[in-house]
């Protein structure tokens, strides 16, 4: 894994882990030791058809339902190269820490983290690199984008679970509560960096929340931020933000979490609205 520089030492604009190292090595970001866990979602494609793996020829499966987290020949379509991929994410050093079958059918999720700062994107980005390689092998596509299906299909995300060492200390629920509050008062900034395509799956079906929309809530599957029961019940722990695509680019959004919560200091409410739960 590098980074990569023009001749005369600026980093290339592709290069996002640049402006991501900056933030990470700020005192106060470093003295909060921010803790990611993303969970990429991907859709596996024929690829001579384009159309999701274990799908009819032309035709849709079954609706929605049966397939999330399943297993049997009639419901999973592709787990020898979610297997593969993860042995093989394992061997490379990747804190790979799970699995499943999603709620559309061939769309499957990967688990990365918990990681510190920088070293989520770092890891992301290989093991996309790995499951591009397994797929390859397969003589399947891998898509990334967040909805690559229209119509009565869930889309696919990249949803990033985050604490910082205040959130994870006693009392740590007050500081995830106005961590919230700040990503609420800079929803479209984040919404800008969070992936290509975004507006066709945050529709407030399948699982989002309206893309123009920002709401918090405990357990909260239909939420841009959702808060977990036990962090809740604990008064510490962590929270997720279900907003960005399974596109977006790591660096950018651990980035912009750590920037926004940690660093931003809001100097007058811009007038968008925060519903809590």
């Amino acid at each position: 894994m590098c980074d990569c520089y023009a001749p005369n030492g600026e980093p290339i604009p592709t290069n996002k882990r640049h402006g991501a190292a900056k933030i990470f090595s700020q005192p106060d970001v470093k003295a909060e030791e921010p803790w990611f866990g993303i969970e990429q979602e991907y859709t596996l494609l024929e690829k001579d058809t384009n159309w999701p793996l274990g799908w009819p020829l032309g035709g849709y499966p079954g609706p929605q339902g049966p397939y999330y987290c399943a297993a049997g020949a009639d419901k999973s379509y592709g787990r020898d190269i979610v297997d593969a991929h993860y042995k093989a994410c394992l061997y490379a050093g990747i804190d790979i820490s799970g699995i499943n079958g999603e709620v559309m059918p061939g769309q499957w999720e990967f688990q990365v983290g918990p990681t510190v700062g920088i070293s989520a994107g770092d890891q992301v980005w290989v093991a996309r690199y790995i499951l591009e390689r397994i797929t390859e092998i397969a003589g399947v596509v891998v898509s990334f984008d967040p909805k690559p299906i229209p119509g009565d299909w869930n889309g696919a995300g990249a949803h990033t679970n985050y604490s910082t060492k205040s959130m994870r200390s006693e009392g740590g629920y007050e500081v995830i509560k106005k961590a919230i509050q700040k990503l609420g008062l800079r929803h479209r900034e984040h919404i800008a960096a969070y992936g290509d395509g975004n507006e066709r799956r945050l529709t407030g079906r399948h699982e989002t929340a309206d893309i123009n929309t920002f709401i918090w809530g405990v357990a909260n599957r239909g939420a841009s931020v959702r808060v977990g029961r036990d962090t809740e019940k604990e008064g510490k722990g962590y929270f997720e933000d279900r907003r960005p695509a399974s596109n977006m680019d790591p660096y950018v959004v651990t980035s912009l979490i750590a920037e926004t919560t940690i660093l931003w200091k809001p100097s007058h409410s811009n007038g968008n609205g925060v519903a809590a739960p």
